[in-house]
This record gives C-alpha cells, sequence and structure tokens, in this order.
C-alpha cells in the first residue's frame, strides 16, 4: 500500500493523521527529500530513516494530534554529534522535515456536570462523531462517566475544583451544556461564558437545566454582573427540546439530545 493510499484511508475512517515529509536535505542523511511517513497517535505507516530524527519527528507530530491543530510546521534537525539541541544523529547532514496535520473538524459539547443527568447525556451522545468534554469538580463522578464501546464520540472527562475555570480552555465555537449540582456553579460557568463571548471567540449552544423561576433569578444577577440582553439572549433555558415529556435524568438527557443534534446537524458530515 502507497503512503497516498494508507492517507485516504485514514481520511476516509475520520482518523487524525500527520504527513511527514523530508522536504530538503543538505548533505548526507538517511533519507531523500520526498520521503513520507504518516504518524497517527498510536501507529505509524512508512519511515523517514529511523533514528533520533525519526523518533523526534513522530513525538511532534502525535504532540501537533493532541493539540487537535490543522496548522502545518517545518521541523529542522542537524544530523552532527556536535550539532548542539538540535542535532539527533551523525549522518554528517541536515534535514527539514515537513509536518501536514489532517485532523478533521470535530463539533465539542462541552457538559457542565457528570451527575445523572450529565452522564446520560454522554451515553446518548456517544454514537455521535464529535468530542465531548465532561467537567466536574466531583472526582467520584467524573471518575463514572464513561461512552460505550463503540463510541464515535471522543470522551475527556477533566476534574475542575473550580469548574468556571475549564471555559476558556474550549475551543472557538463549543456547545455548552450546564447542569451542574449546584446553582452557584451553574451561574459560575454560565458568568464566565458570556465574559469570554465578550472578549473573544463566541460559543455556539448556550444551554442551561432549569425552570423559569431558576432563570428569572439568574436574569437579574447576571444583569448586576455587567451582561446586557443581547449576551442574556444567547442562553436557551430550560434545557431540552420543547415537547419531549419526561423529569427522569434519561428522559432530560434525551431531550436536550435532541435539541443539540438541531445544532449540531450542520456540523456532522454527511451520512453520520
Amino acid at each position: 500500500m502507497s503512503w497516498l493510499d494508507r492517507l485516504a484511508e485514514l481520511r476516509a475512517s475520520r482518523t487524525p493523521a500527520v504527513l511527514v515529509t523530508v522536504a530538503a536535505v543538505r548533505g548526507s542523511a538517511p533519507r531523500p527529500a520526498g520521503t513520507k511517513m504518516i504518524v497517527t497517535a498510536d501507529d505509524q505507516f512508512g519511515t523517514i530513516g529511523g533514528g533520533d530524527l525519526e523518533a523526534r519527528a513522530a513525538r511532534r507530530a502525535r504532540e501537533l494530534l493532541a493539540a487537535s491543530t490543522s496548522a502545518a510546521e517545518l521541523l529542522e534537525a542537524r544530523l552532527t554529534p556536535e550539532g548542539g539541541e538540535d542535532a539527533v544523529q551523525c549522518c554528517g547532514g541536515e534535514v527539514t522535515v515537513l509536518l501536514e496535520p489532517f485532523v478533521e473538524p470535530r463539533p465539542t459539547v462541552a457538559v457542565f456536570g457528570a451527575g445523572h443527568v450529565g452522564s446520560e447525556l454522554v451515553r446518548v451522545l456517544a454514537g455521535l462523531p464529535i468530542d465531548i468534554v465532561v467537567v466536574d469538580g466531583r472526582a467520584d463522578r467524573i471518575e463514572g462517566i464513561a461512552a460505550p464501546a463503540a463510541s464515535a464520540a471522543r470522551v475527556a472527562r477533566r476534574l475542575e475544583p473550580v469548574p468556571e475555570a475549564a471555559i476558556d480552555d474550549l475551543p472557538a465555537g463549543a456547545h455548552l451544556v450546564i447542569l451542574t449540582h449546584d446553582h452557584a456553579e451553574d451561574l459560575a460557568v454560565l458568568d464566565a461564558a458570556l465574559r469570554r463571548e465578550r472578549a473573544g471567540p463566541a460559543f455556539g449552544f448556550v444551554g442551561l437545566i432549569g425552570s423559569k423561576a431558576k432563570w428569572s433569578r439568574f436574569r437579574g444577577r447576571l444583569r448586576e454582573a455587567g451582561h446586557d440582553e443581547d449576551a442574556l439572549a444567547r442562553v436557551t433555558t430550560p434545557l431540552g427540546l420543547p415537547g419531549v415529556p419526561g423529569k427522569r435524568p434519561a428522559a432530560i438527557a434525551l431531550a436536550t439530545a435532541a435539541q443539540l443534534v438541531g445544532v449540531l446537524d450542520h456540523d456532522l458530515p454527511e451520512g453520520d
């Protein structure tokens, strides 16, 4: 199989990968310019010559995958023992390696609250090709979060004593579902989300669990905190698709998932 066929397979399966190419060679090097290999999070196809150069390139490729970046970058290496910190082998030449990430964009859903509704919501959403970030300050609740074995979603668990601290780490366009076990935490997360939107990238859907009475109290507190009506209008509450009955955690999770599917639909690839 050629590297091109392997890359096509990975892209068809929506597996993030980095194409590593020897872009330029000066002097002696393990492989000529144009040599390629493909690196995924847990696999590798092809070789650019082995040794420290290849290990360094693979390590950096996986760092790019972990960061979910699509930006290409160049890696310079001197293949001499006296070459300093960037010297990796003893061939005597210099090599420039091009790292090109192929990362399929995936919508992110951040679930604040790993309680009964949050855990049910993760289970229901796990069939979608999305990234789910679950944030909670309770270790026992976070440890209990799990996606089914055949999950299409990537689920990350974040133990955060101050849940609103996770807001600034979320990607632009992330969808927020706020359903913690405490009204004060819900308010703090929502306040942090609206403040971030005022200063920088916007989120997608911003949903808050609770009654109309709860939202009325929150509106007053948020206005006092400096949020205007346009900001408050960004919040969808009560949470869940209207018309889906039931107050059990599973029913609320299903109604919320149905609401999110309507929001996520245009971000998901055809056929998913």
